[in-house]
């Protein structure tokens, strides 16, 4: 038998997400000795290296009294090997909760303040209800403009920064809410064609049908590391890649995974998550897209006006020059909803296929062009007409297909085994588009699990329609995620709404 605070480990292959938990035998000498009980967290040694978790007791024979088994987070987080002998005692005692008490009590958070809580929240020392009191009270009581920038340069600065060596090195971002919205690869493609490094880390869908790693993923590899990444940069101007993969800015990480179940939307954090990703990431002019429509993440011009404010001060402060845009949010993107048929989309686009959904392509000439002109590599005006030659005459689809295999290689998206086709109940003229609901009925089919798995939608506000003509078609991996998303379809209001045609 190990010591009374070591303890075998064992691999539990339970899935936790991003939260490192482990499990105990409630009546193990262990949890008697320190005087453990569930939902405490404790420090997890061994191999040199320490693990911050949540205990979950078990009375159960399926582990051992010698035994603490690992959630996947916990497991890959140790880099444990079966029958390991770990280590198991309380944690110490964090000083950086002071910080948040006063914030609570309605003080301000200081610079050496939120240094030290992003230290503790990347080193995964604050348990999730502590993590979700300083989301909370960051939204109710708001930061202003100095607790923003404070947080953005603590952000940075407890996690990696890159140097490309080179200037400009551009950026650009998405505020997010529209489906279908994949215009990243397509503005790599097009400003790193025309000479400018652009070097775009992009996440992974967390409560959307995909995210813009998820669609790159279906047309080459995006979990580089840091190396990887650079080698793809040095060689081809540009890359779109898993941000995750990489130690940049991993409070926001954190900070994400309790942000995104809340459903707290903060500017100041939204902010400080933005621009931490982009200064580490070595940007210094950084284009953001801001859709604006009644069921986008902004829904009024007021609020985008602020937004605008405060992301070119705090991007400022941080030595970056940011620029916005405001686009129409009023509707989805592009036809395709789902990782495989959002990448579908983009080739269209690139190949310039006669079918390619023209409005995807576009809104990512539009974002093109003004990234060029802040790079300096077009006049002002001129952008625009620089990006759409660099589309039309095939550099853009040269350089994307070079950056794909520089990340390891192009790939063929999948498709779905099972699809069905929603038509219009009457004629008449397409009135809206629900852009939530259409995200919704895409993520019931298995989006962005399933690859493969989502929408397509065949229409946009203001088509004439007739009565059968295809309004949408949902794809699915198997019949009864496809039923379950049908059934879901069949409950709503119209996912596409119909009027008269005047």
């Amino acid at each position: 038998m190990p010591p009374h605070n070591r303890l075998l480990a064992r691999r539990a292959g339970i899935d936790t997400y991003q939260q490192s938990v482990v499990y105990m035998r409630s009546d193990c000498a262990v949890c008697r000795a320190e005087g453990f009980q569930s939902q405490a967290q404790v420090e997890v040694i061994g191999n040199g290296r320490h693990l911050f978790a949540i205990l979950h007791q078990v009375n159960s024979d399926w582990l051992r009294n010698d035994e603490i088994a690992l959630s996947e987070a916990a497991w890959n987080l140790m880099g444990a090997t079966e029958g390991e002998e770990l280590m198991v005692r309380h944690p110490p005692i964090l000083d950086s909760l002071a910080h948040l008490r006063n914030k609570v009590h309605g003080g301000s958070l200081a610079y050496a303040a939120l240094r030290a809580l992003m230290e503790d929240v990347s080193h995964g020392r604050l348990p999730d209800i502590h993590l979700a009191s300083f989301v909370t009270v960051c939204a109710g009581r708001g930061l202003d403009l100095g607790e923003t920038v404070a947080l953005t340069r603590a952000m940075v600065d407890v996690g990696e920064r890159i140097d490309w060596g080179a200037s400009p090195v551009m950026d650009k971002h998405c505020i997010g809410g529209l489906p279908g919205n994949r215009t990243t690869p397509l503005v790599v493609a097009i400003v790193a064609s025309c000479g400018v490094v652009m070097p775009k880390t992009s996440s992974r869908a967390i409560t959307s049908a995909a995210g813009t790693a998820d669609v790159m993923e279906m047309l080459a590899p995006v979990d580089l590391d840091l190396a990887a990444m650079r080698r793809v940069v040095e060689r081809e101007g540009g890359c779109v890649v898993w941000g995750s993969a990489m130690r940049v800015s991993p409070a926001d990480d954190m900070l994400i995974r309790v942000e995104r179940p809340l459903g707290i939307d903060s500017e100041g954090l939204m902010v400080a998550s933005i621009l931490s990703k982009k200064a580490a990431m070595g940007s210094q002019r950084v284009l953001i897209d801001i859709p604006v429509g009644p069921l986008a993440k902004v829904r009024s011009d007021a609020a985008s006006s602020q937004l605008s404010r405060s992301l070119v001060s705090v991007g400022a402060a941080m030595g970056m020059q940011v620029q916005t845009v405001f686009t129409d949010g009023s509707q989805p993107v592009g036809r395709g909803v789902g990782p495989a048929l959002e990448a579908m989309d983009v080739m269209a686009v690139l190949e310039r296929r006669a079918d390619a959904p023209q409005d995807l392509r576009e809104r990512a000439l539009l974002l093109a062009g003004l990234v060029l002109e802040m790079a300096g590599k077009a006049a002002a005006g001129a952008g625009q007409a620089m990006a759409r030659e660099a589309l039309d005459g095939g550099r853009a689809l040269a350089r994307f297909i070079a950056i794909c295999e520089a990340q390891g290689g192009l790939r063929v998206p999948p498709k779905a085994a099972h699809t069905h086709c929603v038509t219009a109940p009457a004629n008449g003229v397409v009135s809206a588009i629900d852009t939530r609901l259409v995200a919704r009925m895409a993520k019931l089919a298995g989006a962005p699990r399933d690859p493969a798995a989502g929408a397509t939608l065949h229409v946009r506000v203001q088509d004439s329609v007739r009565l059968g003509q295809p309004l949408f078609t949902l794809h699915a991996e198997s019949l009864g995620e496809l039923q379950y998303a049908m059934s879901f379809v069949r409950s709503q209001l119209p996912i596409v709404g119909i009027e008269p045609a005047p």
